[in-house]
């Protein structure tokens, strides 16, 4: 196993030489924090004085997952997307944390170390989940608050979602490893995009193969299925915390404007939940995509970004008045 400066060293070096799915416009760069190292990917602002973003992926993702709507923000914010540790360009932690309020952690140390104030914050997934916490400890670094499909405590789960969870049970990296060792990264990235999209058919060809070369990439990194079981324990260990550790009692916690994006077709994180959602954030705008999975912001980036406009402009609004 190389040691955790051997691992920084291949995250400086995966950022220059350009990690998979970097779309013009965008660069990688990798920031040295305490504890970790962090791949943070950035698009070109259309504009000089525009306000500060960042984006968190979710389980198995990446800054990547953001590429398409950062794109489409390019003249509204300034836009930033990080790896969350052990994902991406981003080596492990030295901790080894990889729960929920760990890498909120890694989200917290990022922007205090960006030096670019509050900021919009957006979450998809695991990323919501760690956003959510962020909001609710941190409200001195929130603007705005984005979640699509939040990871937050859902009983019961759909049972689509459930292999998901037993990626968190022991002895899941080392019978993954051997399960997938003769399976072409093209199969498993179709599988995951298949299960994250809302309908299939909205796949391109340029988002399968920048998803397939990252796969391929990640899988040959020593750590690629721990991170991934260790993360996804992670999240289901948030399911058995209560009282004011617990992620719904933080929801309510959050000051900031939230929007709370969820799709009826997504086969992880049930559009059931978006009701709870609405009213546990106190100041919530609530956006239904009927046609959307997991990941809207890449199957229908037009429309989030669409409906983040609007809810920038109410919130102004209502600030104003």
């Amino acid at each position: 196993m190389p040691t955790t400066e051997e691992l920084r060293t291949q995250a400086a070096l995966a950022a220059a030489e350009g990690w998979p799915g970097v779309r013009d416009g965008e660069t990688l760069r990798t920031v040295a924090l305490p504890g970790m190292t962090l791949a943070v990917r950035r698009r070109a602002a259309a504009c000089d004085g525009l306000e500060p973003a960042l984006f968190v992926h979710g389980l198995g993702g990446s800054s990547r997952n953001w590429s398409a709507l950062m794109e489409l923000l390019s003249g509204d914010v300034e836009c930033e997307a990080l790896d969350l540790p052990g994902f991406g360009a981003s080596p492990p932690p030295d901790n080894g944390d990889y729960s929920v309020y760990g890498h909120a952690r890694a989200v917290i140390r990022c922007l205090e170390a960006s030096g670019r104030g509050a900021v919009h914050l957006f979450g998809n997934s695991l990323g919501g989940a760690a956003v959510t916490r962020v909001a609710a400890l941190r409200p001195d670094l929130v603007r705005t608050v984005t979640l699509i499909s939040p990871a937050l405590p859902e009983l019961p789960p759909q049972r689509t979602a459930l292999p998901t969870g037993l990626l968190g049970m022991p002895g899941m990296p080392r019978l993954m490893r051997r399960v997938t060792r003769d399976l072409p990264a093209a199969h498993r990235a179709r599988q995951v995009l298949r299960l994250c999209y809302g309908d299939p058919a909205r796949i391109t060809l340029d988002e399968f193969a920048a998803a397939e070369a990252e796969l391929e990439r990640r899988q040959a990194l020593p750590y690629f299925w721990d991170s991934l079981s260790r993360t996804a324990r992670g999240i289901v260990n948030t399911y058995t915390l209560t009282g004011q550790h617990s992620l719904w009692r933080q929801a309510q916690r959050v000051l900031a404007p939230t929007l709370l994006v969820y799709g009826v077709r997504d086969r992880l994180v049930s559009f059931r939940m978006a009701k709870r959602a609405s009213r546990a954030f106190p100041s919530s705008r609530l956006v239904v995509m009927p046609e959307a999975g997991h990941v809207a912001m890449m199957e229908y980036p037009a429309e989030v970004a669409r409906s983040f406009r609007e809810f920038v402009v109410a919130t102004a609004a209502a600030e104003g008045g």
